[in-house]
């Protein structure tokens, strides 16, 4: 028993400090995924959505602390209750989503390492079975080192985890995962490679044979049956390739026109999501950013998954001198996680981020 929760007490710190920090390193990255959960088409906790940046910033500050507490064997009690509620809260939400199928990617380890559902939730049982092992042999759980330095280790870490969520809320994640980080080009992020791998799907044909039902799979050959064809069933068994730029549009009117625009030398987007929630108090900047940039030989279009009304209105009411088109709004909430922020291309390659707000009103 002693080595294993020897074993379990390294792999559960080490994995709770590393999920944390990716998450510390993007927490309005996390506070959308926790947006999603909140939702009424998934928990329906509606009421926790205006709040879900403190959540997610409380949820990833203690992920790094547990796990550091748990290294150093600080208050271990406490810690050890801790983990084992965090990790039936984490199964719960995984299961939910992966029996459900509700929110495609759980954001355990944000934009780094993406997780299909059940992958999720596996890795969620396998870190529950540690941590019990964990909560029922906690007494081998001995402190590596004198109790001053475990306070030490915990209050430091607790005051690195403040400072660098701060740092990251003002500017920009220090360290970018996303298809969209500066230097990335995004005309070939949405190419498909010619030998890609293609995605393989089972085509379950039913005919009617002799007045019985009659299901023959095949993998897309219409099959050789003497009988009345009723319907066919397709299943995808294997996913192909899929670019990292997958949902990326630029459309007005219905047309989409990112293709063009991406090939523009120099281009300003301005990214609001959702100009609903978007503050409007540095608009006045936004007109200063971008009059300059036209000054300066840039196209500067506005991207925003609002209604023509509601960017009509925006421009009318601060004299923006730029074109808004119609964008997803889970694209743009990963170009830019500020609502307004704005994207600086040459040709399509990423060139520098401004947040120019990150606080939402």
């Amino acid at each position: 028993m002693k080595y294993l929760v020897g074993v379990s007490r390294i792999i559960v710190g080490i994995l709770f400090i590393i999920s944390g920090f990716i998450k510390l390193n993007d927490p309005v990255g996390f506070s959308f995924k926790l947006e999603e959960y909140f939702s009424p088409g998934v928990l329906d906790l509606a009421f926790l959505e205006p709040h879900a940046l403190g959540i997610s910033i409380f949820v990833v500050i203690a992920e790094v602390l547990l796990g550091v507490m748990l290294l150093v064997g600080f208050r271990v009690k406490f810690t050890v209750w801790s983990l084992l509620l965090m990790i039936i809260g984490f199964t719960f939400l995984t299961f939910y989503s992966a029996y459900f199928n509700k929110v495609t990617d759980c954001g355990c380890f944000g934009d780094a390492i993406k997780l299909t559902p059940w992958e999720s939730f596996t890795k969620d049982i396998i870190l529950l079975v540690l941590i019990i092992i964990l909560f029922k042999g906690r007494k081998y759980i001995t402190p590596i080192i004198g109790a001053n330095a475990k306070r030490i280790a915990t209050i430091a870490s607790l005051v690195l985890c403040i400072g660098y969520c701060a740092y990251v809320l003002n500017h920009l994640p220090v360290i970018d995962f996303r298809p969209y980080k500066i230097g990335a080009n995004i005309t070939d992020g949405m190419t498909v490679p010619d030998d890609a791998p293609k995605p393989i799907y089972d085509y379950a044909w039913r005919f009617k044979v002799d007045g019985d039902d009659k299901i023959i799979v095949t993998q897309g050959d219409y099959p050789q049956v003497d009988g009345e064809f009723i319907d066919v069933e397709t299943t995808e068994v294997q996913k192909g390739y899929e670019p990292p730029i997958h949902d990326f549009t630029i459309e007005q009117e219905g047309i989409n026109l990112a293709d063009s625009l991406l090939q523009e030398p120099k281009l300003v987007m301005v990214i609001a999501y959702d100009l609903k929630k978007t503050n409007k108090d540095v608009y006045s900047e936004v007109k200063k950013f971008t009059d300059k940039a036209i000054k300066n030989g840039y196209k500067v279009i506005g991207m925003s998954a609002s209604n023509n009304e509601q960017t009509g209105a925006l421009k009318k009411t601060y004299k923006l001198n730029f074109e808004f088109y119609f964008t997803d709004e889970t694209a743009l909430k990963t170009i830019v996680r500020s609502n307004p922020g704005a994207l600086v291309l040459e040709k399509g390659l990423s060139n520098k981020k401004y947040i120019i707000m990150i606080w939402m009103s």
